[in-house]
């Protein structure tokens, strides 16, 4: 049949065969066909697609057709996710995700969702669902591990590319305690297990600082390997976003156009809240205490199926519960706990899409006005000049007297939101006279140097985690520069300082000298302490001393991070704050002990134990010493590096490998013709038998970005293939 189908170069034809491969009706295999006749793909040299459609929903059409071709399965993972339904493919286990989800998600209330709709958004939800439709066609030979078929509603399942949804905020232990059995919390949730600070860097910076009088963009979002997809999606209608988007999402998510560019951050602020409700039985079901008043606790059955080992699909129905603050997703100290958090998925998408063609900073707040953006600061830039900060625009208002880092009494209304701030009361800055503004998953507090906005001026619930390492390293290469050009915003990226090593290591050796001369310590710790005193605090791959730096805050990161998280402080502030002299000789000792054994000498170069390796296209991350892997010098965001790479030994390793970080780095400069270079993780194609599935490695770990081809000219030339979607041609590849 793919011979067949590959010989197929008359359309019609190509249209008789679908109809002996899908059990879509005979119109719609015929809207499909048509649409793809509206829409060129064309590969560049990296793989990545260029895609083009009459209108905008043609492109919608063909940018989903295309991450189809490059890693379906990352999407049909996405929205096993975002639709409660993962455990349809993975077991029983996932059940608890999956809940967690359908807490919000409700497929019914999506439907009708959609329906209501503007009819503009709706074609291009349906213009999502055909493109991939129309892939699994002219695929038959991709199975699908659930998702047979895409329904255009199921887009408002997952309108934001964050890393991860405000939805994952809710504990899975606590929602397991309360909806199955008691489950204490894992290592990962109580921080005794090391957690790469997820996140992103953005940096812009403004024409009267830069060289030739260009604004100028860093995109560089931290998250895991693999998450996002690199395309330009153009059409007839004024869609021309270049950048960076989520497996299955028909949006740029961090990107640009011809005139401005965005770039997201995770942000600190405290919009996700819990009210602890005062129950009590009220015949078969349940109420709660709201002032004077006893309300009902709403109940909804959610019926969840779940692949057992045999194969076969079982069913679990649970009983859940809500208040008007939110589902029930947990009980602590004799009350229930209830989440509030935005779920607006019709102006969430909307947001998300139209500020792809945005022009400059007054559209793009006007699109902003929506205040459908709850998770993500914004870094912005556009070609007349304007740079900004911009905070989540989904900001509730409520009672600053209240810790909203905590539950909070459900049964007092004066805990209740009060409606949303207005973007003109949030700490955004616009257009700073420093002439910068960046966000690293900091506080808005130093977001433009000494035009920041001030802390006391806003409600505490503006931040909920402070500054950071990162955010530091920024300040110190932003203060006081100018002549920034993009070459030198790229270097900035990478620029290989250290700062919680810089502020942590001085105590160290002081801790050290301060030792008795008899003590055995001094002897066992010399060398390791003249190398770290010898040091710049700088990564380097030849280096020693930041493989002994990393294993040594490493190992303070596994005894302490937990006290850290109970305080809301990031480990290096706490080690700095709360972590006595013989605890960090101890850990140094460990450290050396450790590198000793695992590599032979404490004495050995970062770069042969720090490897980015990626042997296959499975989902799950898995490594192995004996394989070939490229050395990365960057280490993890959480000792203030700006280049991100989350790292560690794995099953059977003795090296660190990375799986998270630096994803997609794009330095932007904004003129009468916009100029851009990027590179991504690993590759364009999640394929392992293609050319694009690691041709960025050596690129992506030199910190080597390539020349994005924006422009038809710049394009010419780099073009790998040029096709259709369902072009007969092309299915063979």
């Amino acid at each position: 049949m793919d011979t067949l189908i590959r010989r197929a170069r008359n359309p019609l034809l190509l249209l008789a065969l679908l109809g002996t491969t899908a059990a879509a009706p005979d119109p719609e295999r015929a809207r499909w066909q048509a649409q793809a006749e509206r829409v060129t793909i064309t590969r560049d040299d990296w793989g990545i697609p260029h895609i083009h459609g009459r209108s905008d929903a043609d492109a919608v059409f063909g940018m989903s057709y295309a991450q189809a071709e490059d890693d379906f399965a990352r999407i049909e993972a996405n929205y096993l996710t975002a639709l409660g339904r993962t455990a349809e493919a993975d077991g029983e286990e996932a059940l608890w995700g999956d809940l967690r989800q359908r807490l919000f998600v409700d497929p019914a209330a999506l439907r009708q969702d959609y329906a209501r709709s503007p009819a503009w958004l709706r074609a291009l939800m349906q213009a999502w669902a055909d493109g991939l439709n129309f892939y699994l066609a002219t695929h038959p030979q991709v199975k699908p591990k659930v998702l047979t078929r895409f329904e255009p509603w199921m887009a408002l399942s997952f309108t934001e590319g964050s890393i991860g949804g405000d939805i994952e905020r809710v504990s899975l232990s606590d929602l397991k305690s309360f909806y199955g059995s008691p489950t204490p919390p894992t290592p990962e949730e109580r921080g005794v297990v090391p957690r790469e600070p997820s996140g992103s860097n953005g940096i812009a910076i403004a024409p009267k600082l830069t060289a030739d009088g260009r604004a100028l963009l860093l995109i560089n979002p931290h998250t895991s390997f693999y998450f996002r997809s690199e395309a330009q999606v153009t059409s007839d209608a004024g869609l021309n976003a270049y950048g960076a988007s989520t497996w299955g999402q028909f949006f740029v998510y961090q990107g640009f156009n011809a005139q401005a560019g965005w770039m997201h951050t995770s942000a600190t602020v405290d919009n996700v809240d819990a009210f602890a409700e005062r129950i009590l039985r009220k015949g078969d079901g349940w109420a709660y205490r709201y002032g004077d008043e006893m309300r009902a606790v709403q109940a909804q059955a959610v019926t969840l199926r779940y692949r057992k080992p045999d194969g076969s699909l079982g069913e679990r129905r649970f009983t859940t519960w809500r208040t008007h603050h939110g589902p029930i997703v947990a009980a602590k100290d004799g009350r229930w706990i209830a989440m509030a958090l935005m779920w607006r998925p019709i102006p969430a998408l909307e947001q998300s899409f139209l500020r792809t063609k945005a022009t400059d900073l007054a559209s793009y707040l006007k699109v902003a006005e929506r205040k459908a953006n709850s998770s993500n600061d914004t870094l912005f830039a556009d070609a007349k000049g304007e740079i900004a900060f911009l905070m989540p625009q989904f900001m509730p208002v409520r009672d600053d007297r209240f810790d909203y880092t905590r539950p909070v009494d459900g049964s007092d209304p004066a805990t209740d939101w009060k409606g949303l701030h207005s973007l003109a009361s949030l700490p955004s800055v616009l257009n700073p006279n420093t002439g910068w503004a960046h966000n690293t998953n900091d506080w808005p507090w130093q977001a433009a140097g000494p035009d920041s906005p001030r802390a006391k001026d806003y409600p505490r619930y503006m931040d909920q985690v402070g500054g950071n390492a990162r955010g530091v390293h920024a300040d110190l290469l932003l203060t006081g520069k100018s002549g920034w050009t993009a070459e030198k915003l790229r270097a900035a990226a990478f620029d290989p300082y250290l700062p919680a090593f810089a502020r942590l290591v001085p105590d160290l050796v002081k801790a050290w000298r301060a030792l008795p001369e008899a003590d055995p310590r001094r002897a066992a710790l010399a060398a390791p302490i003249a190398t770290l005193a010898g040091w710049d605090y700088r990564w380097r791959a030849d280096s020693a001393a930041t493989s002994l730096a990393i294993f040594w805050g490493d190992q303070l990161w596994r005894e302490v991070g937990s006290f850290a998280q109970a305080e809301r402080r990031n480990v290096p502030d706490y080690i700095a704050a709360k972590v006595d002299a013989p605890t960090q000789l101890a850990a140094l000792s460990a450290a050396v002990d450790r590198l000793s054994r695992d590599f032979g000498t404490w004495r050995t170069p970062w770069g042969e134990i720090n490897r980015f390796q990626r042997l296959d296209d499975t989902l799950q991350p898995h490594f192995d010493d004996g394989r070939p892997s490229t050395p990365v010098p960057f280490t993890s965001a959480q000792w203030g590096s700006l280049a991100s790479f989350g790292a560690k030994a794995w099953p059977g390793t003795k090296r660190y490998y990375g799986t998270s970080g630096n994803s997609f780095v794009a330095v932007v400069s904004f003129g009468r013709r916009v100029e851009a270079s990027a590179v991504m993780a690993g590759g364009q194609s999640g394929d392992a038998a293609s050319r694009h599935f690691a041709d960025q490695i050596d690129r992506y770990a030199a910190g080597a970005l390539r020349k994005v081809y924006f422009y038809p000219d710049e394009l010419t030339g780099h073009v790998e293939r040029r096709y259709r979607p369902g072009d007969p041609a092309a299915l063979g590849r």
